[in-house]
């Protein structure tokens, strides 16, 4: 999928949890994207992120910070220990 469609459909989730009252729209677009988006599509929008975000909307950049920290945690995690 072409950075334009992905920067498309983010803007796209991020205008509509901006336009909810309730809960931060920040946590929402982040989570819609953790639930919906696959790993590549995640790997993608970071990355366009890291050089600038050209397109993306604040809320989106935002969310897609907090996901890929998310995921950088995931990433480094610790495996639980045996019992």
């Amino acid at each position: 999928m072409s950075p334009d469609k992905l920067i498309y459909m983010a803007n796209q989730i991020g205008k509509f949890f901006a336009s909810q009252k309730a809960g931060s729209p920040v946590d929402g677009i982040a989570d819609h994207l953790a639930k919906f988006w696959d790993p590549s599509m995640h790997a993608k929008i970071e990355s366009h992120l890291e050089h600038g975000g050209e397109g993306l909307d604040a809320l989106v950049k935002e969310a897609v910070q907090k996901l890929a920290s998310k995921d950088h945690l995931k990433d480094h995690a610790c495996p639980e220990p045996a019992n």
